[in-house]
């Protein structure tokens, strides 16, 4: 069966293919297009299909339009309420949902030859959730869903057996923690249903002084649902504007407090929630997927203080996974148990030949070293920031060692380095890579390994001095766990950085600026690398080095 996902309704649009239960490709429309998070998620931009992204999928399996057996939206306009049923302020969102209910003529334009009686609407959150359970390695698990909005709730509770959703639980709006968080991420001077995960990093620079209040507004009702709807934050602390200068002073005032007692709520009532669902179903592994389950710190909670042995999130957990889960809901209830997605690196990639070409078509001096790893470390260790651009590109909005910027962990200025080069935010921390074998050692309080760089772990004492760069102000960091088996250039380079620092750990951040999409093509990586200053990019197994870029050289060719 060859299906076809798509989301497209809210923000993240993304197009998937899923062949014989298997995934063949993902990708988010902003790689695409260059367009940051693809769109604004308001009900006049409803109409926009992932056009680029939808045609890439396809190219991959050499499928056309007519060649599918069905396509999943991930959107069922059957389900909505209109929005003053739903308590909710918008009163556009009717524009939304005939836009939905139009989906199947829109997609058929978009993609001539599709028969558009093949569309299929699969519930938003019911996506959300094939994208967690169906695409994790576990045939059975409990699974949690918590966004801001799908058509009439906020929230998901249930269990997959042998691909069959069974719904123990769904919160229906106003109610929603997701909106409660993008509400506050608004009054806080950030990009709603964009920047949540910067209120997630100003609320290790606060004290929870609003927590006590927050219990009383927000709170689980002990059947599986809770109550939450946004209060007005200024009762707690002034909105902040738009383009105001977040000061440092500010990261420890009442901002930084509300952002703490706001993010703590949450982990509570998320552990609350997971709780029940274990009550209800014994199962030893919890899945999770929605735009809440990007909260690394609520996931680590989660692992730490539930039943649960084994906690799995989708990497593209946000809506954009919602195409993936899409068409594995959709390949399911054709029959097709689906296979576990092979990792997030699901997107474009090009031949060894292919990144070479474009080096000489820019004219640009680069090298092609037998020992690629060794070189990349030389650079890490002498404090340089290097560009890493290697293999297919991640699914979600995670940096994982595919588009990537790598630099040394063992000095703390280098925090600040890599936010000046990237021109944001320096409350914001980056992320440790650390090769598998050595994680334990240095990292705790977390699931181990932790490849998709979705929990928090504490780092050892007697660690924070030698990395730094990479602990956060509250003594935690994102891991992200590599197996050199796996990630074959990237696992040599840590190895060979290692043995000349005693350091298994890099800092990683995305390979992009502030505003805009993660790099995702060559050319994406070629314009990066020739207006930020870092010294060296890798493309694939070629390195090119900032000091023979502007030497004068410049000549087609390469060397050994």
């Amino acid at each position: 069966m060859r299906v076809l996902g798509v989301n497209a309704i809210y923000h993240d649009p993304s197009a998937a293919l899923v062949v014989d239960g298997q995934v063949v490709a993902a990708a988010e429309e902003e790689r695409f297009s260059r367009r940051k998070k693809g769109k604004r998620p308001v009900p006049f931009a409803a109409w926009e299909l992932p056009e680029l992204s939808m045609r890439w999928v396809l190219d991959q399996a050499g499928l056309r339009p007519q060649d599918l057996d069905a396509v999943a939206y991930s959107f069922d306009p059957a389900l909505s309420k209109p929005a003053e049923e739903l308590g909710l302020d918008d009163p556009w969102d009717h524009l939304r949902i005939m836009y939905a209910q139009r989906a199947p003529g829109f997609l058929a334009a978009a993609l001539p030859g599709l028969d558009q009686s093949r569309v299929r609407y699969v519930p938003h959150h019911v996506a959300h959730a094939a994208s967690a359970a169906l695409a994790s390695p576990h045939r059975r698990s409990s699974v949690l869903v918590l966004d801001g909005r799908g058509e009439r709730a906020s929230h998901l509770a249930g269990r997959y057996q042998d691909g069959r959703l069974e719904i123990l639980f769904q919160q229906e709006l106003p109610h929603s923690l997701g909106l409660v968080y993008e509400s506050l991420t608004e009054h806080l001077g950030f990009l709603r249903s964009s920047d949540e995960y910067k209120v997630m990093a100003l609320a290790s620079y606060g004290k929870p002084r609003f927590l006590e209040e927050l219990r009383e507004i927000i709170r689980p009702t002990g059947d599986g649902g809770f109550l939450a709807e946004a209060p007005d934050w200024s009762r707690w602390a002034p909105p902040r504007a738009a383009d105001a200068t977040l000061s440092e002073e500010s990261w420890r005032g009442p901002h930084a407090d509300l952002a703490c007692s706001v993010q703590q709520r949450l982990e509570e009532v998320l552990v609350e929630l997971a709780r029940w669902v274990h009550a209800q179903t014994g199962d030893p592994v919890l899945t999770m997927a929605g735009g809440t389950a990007l909260n690394c710190v609520a996931n680590s909670r989660i692992w730490r203080e539930t039943a649960f042995e084994d906690v799995w999130v989708q990497p593209a957990a946000g809506d954009a996974g919602t195409s993936l889960g899409a068409a594995l809901q959709v390949s399911a209830d054709g029959g097709e148990v689906p296979e576990p997605m092979p990792g997030a690196d699901l997107g474009r990639e090009w031949s060894d030949d292919e990144l070479a070409t474009w080096l000489r078509s820019a004219a640009v001096p680069f090298t092609t070293p037998e020992d690629l790893g060794g070189e990349v470390a030389d650079v890490l260790a002498r404090n340089g920031v290097i560009a890493w651009f290697d293999g297919r590109s991640e699914f979600g909005p995670r940096a994982l060692g595919h588009r990537s910027l790598l630099a040394h962990p063992g000095h703390p200025e280098n925090l600040e380095h890599l936010n000046v080069v990237k021109g944001r935010e320096q409350f914001r921390p980056v992320a440790p890579m650390v090769l598998l074998e050595h994680a334990a050692e240095i990292f705790s309080d977390g699931p181990i390994p932790s490849e998709y760089m979705l929990f928090v772990h504490t780092v050892d004492p007697a660690w924070r001095d030698r990395i730094p760069a990479a602990v956060h102000v509250d003594g935690t960091a994102r891991i992200q766990t590599v197996d050199p088996a796996r990630q074959r250039r990237l696992g040599a380079t840590l190895e060979a950085f290692r043995a000349r620092t005693g350091l298994p750990v890099v800092i990683n951040t995305s390979l992009n600026t502030a505003g805009r999409p993660m790099v995702d093509d060559p050319r994406d990586a070629l314009e990066l690398f020739g207006s930020a200053p870092v010294d060296a990019l890798v493309l694939g197994p070629h390195l090119v080095r900032r000091s023979a870029l502007f030497a004068g050289g410049g000549e087609r060719g390469s060397e050994r």
